[in-house]
């Protein structure tokens, strides 16, 4: 079981937990009984959150300041695990990659080959999305640590497979003399076929894997393909290697995200305008007059020093809507506020060019296949006109039936009233 793919609800020992500090500091932990997870803030003792809920905030008192101070405990997610996993290469930000997952189909019957493993965040939302996940990385290193990660998080287990190999020289061919997670001892086979329907290249030289991929993707059904790549020189050798295997409906798309914020913002009217052009207007009369007080009553010497040095002391101005001045809260209910959206200025996802394209192998109509589905077709269709009328017979006997009753009962009301009638003139 994994904690990406399965979701639970009480925290346990030995799970793989996110715990929230800010908003820019997530930090993985293995949940321990006799373990400390400190903060500068102070040390909150894992035995406090064994038994509780996810999401739960953890809350201690600290002596030394006096203050409380607190955490949230998180179940993993790829979101999540994205912004707090340990950095090996440059990585896929959950901007492009929900949207990179959207563009090629993915659900839970898609076979995606994943070239360029690196730090394991995209790997991550594929797991939790697909049915089997082929990963590649070139470098031993970043392979072994990948494999060790994910072994960890128990997606060894489920639908990833990582295999150490340079794609753009050898293909994507995964047999039982590589160097991968895969066990083949338990199988007669000798290689796997992996009949991919999605392809995601995150390669320094993509147009030198390409033309691998023809032997390794489905042919019975449309496949996709997106490249990964900050410059938009290896777009233009990507789009070329595309189209010369056969690859069309070529696009290339850039996602910029920013964070938008809902905020409380200050009605400003123009009384609040007047009413700072009479303040500014009194407190310069002040200042002129307590000058010239103050100016009086000081030697010549005094005088010169300060003209020279200090300015006159005014009263501390009020509240300003429109600059200086004593700050208001946001929310204050002596004000008028109003809803806005405060949108960053600054783009923090990964800005690289995603450069899609799809493929069809076998374009052949198969006779024999269109005969099976139009033959299950006309049966549904047979099955659900039958029924159709099967509900339109029995309502209308219903409402036969109904309407003999109605007619029953007026002639029933009928006959009662002729009846008492009869018997009101006999007496």
């Amino acid at each position: 079981m994994s904690d990406f793919t399965e979701y639970k609800d009480v925290i346990q020992e030995g799970d793989l937990a996110l715990i929230w500090v800010s908003r820019t500091m997530i930090k993985p932990v293995t949940i321990d009984a006799k373990a400390v997870f400190s903060t500068r803030y102070g040390s909150f003792p894992h035995k406090d959150m064994i038994g509780k809920p996810y999401g739960s905030q953890i809350g201690i008192y600290t002596r030394g300041s006096g203050k409380f101070a607190f955490i949230h405990v998180l179940q993993p997610t790829p979101e999540l695990w994205t912004l707090s996993l340990p950095h090996r290469t440059q990585i896929v930000y959950t901007p492009d990659s929900s949207y990179i997952m959207q563009r090629l189909n993915c659900n839970p019957q898609s076979r995606v080959i994943e070239a360029g493993t690196g730090s394991g965040s995209f790997s991550h939302a594929f797991a939790r999305s697909v049915k089997q996940l082929y990963t590649f990385e070139f470098h031993e290193v970043r392979y072994q640590q990948a494999k060790d990660e994910f072994k960890q998080h128990g997606l060894l287990d489920e639908n990833v497979i990582i295999t150490h190999r340079d794609v753009c020289k050898e293909g994507f061919h995964i047999t039982s003399e590589d160097t991968t997670s895969h066990d083949f001892s338990s199988q007669n086979k000798k290689e796997i076929t992996l009949d991919a329907d999605a392809i995601f290249l995150d390669l320094p030289a993509p147009w030198e894997a390409i033309p691998h991929l023809e032997k390794v993707i489905a042919t019975d059904k449309k496949v996709g393909l997106c490249c990964f790549s900050p410059c938009i020189e290896q777009v233009d050798k990507t789009i070329e290697a595309m189209s010369n295997n056969g690859w069309t409906n070529i696009q290339m798309v850039e996602i910029q995200g920013k964070r938008y914020e809902s905020r409380r913002q200050m009605v400003r009217s123009l009384d609040d305008a007047l009413g700072r052009l009479r303040d500014i207007k009194k407190r310069k009369l002040e200042g002129v007059k307590r000058r010239y007080q103050v100016m009086n009553e000081m030697t010549p010497a005094e005088r010169e020093d300060v003209e020279r040095n200090h300015k006159p002391l005014t009263d501390k101005a009020k509240f300003n809507p429109f600059g200086k001045g004593g700050r208001v809260k946001e929310g204050d209910e002596n004000f008028t506020w109003k809803e806005v959206t405060k949108v960053e200025t600054e783009i923090k996802s990964h800005t690289s060019y995603l450069t899609f394209a799809s493929k069809i192998v076998n374009k052949v109509k198969d006779e024999k296949l269109v005969e099976e589905t139009m033959q299950k077709v006309y049966v549904k269709r047979d099955a659900e006109e039958k029924a159709a009328a099967l509900k339109k017979e029995a309502y209308e006997q219903r409402e036969a039936i109904l309407k003999k009753e109605a007619v029953k009962n007026r002639e029933e009301a009928a006959l009662k009233r002729a009846a008492a009638s009869a018997a009101a003139s006999q007496e």
